[in-house]
C-alpha cells in the first residue's frame, strides 16, 4: 500500500502557474485548491512517502 505524505501551501494568484510548477517539478501532486483569505488560494498536494 502506498503512503503518502501531505503539503499545504498558499498560492499567490500573480503567481499561481510558477507556484504549482514548481511544486510539481518536486514531486507533488495537487489534490484540490481552495479559495482562502485575501484573495489568494490555498494548495493542498500530495506525493509517495520515500
Amino acid at each position: 500500500m502506498t503512503k503518502w505524505e501531505y503539503s499545504v501551501a498558499p498560492v499567490l494568484n500573480h503567481a499561481a502557474a510558477q507556484i504549482l510548477n514548481n511544486f510539481g517539478q518536486d514531486g507533488w501532486e495537487l489534490v484540490t485548491l481552495l479559495p482562502g483569505q485575501g484573495g489568494n488560494d490555498v494548495a493542498y498536494f500530495k506525493r509517495p512517502a520515500e
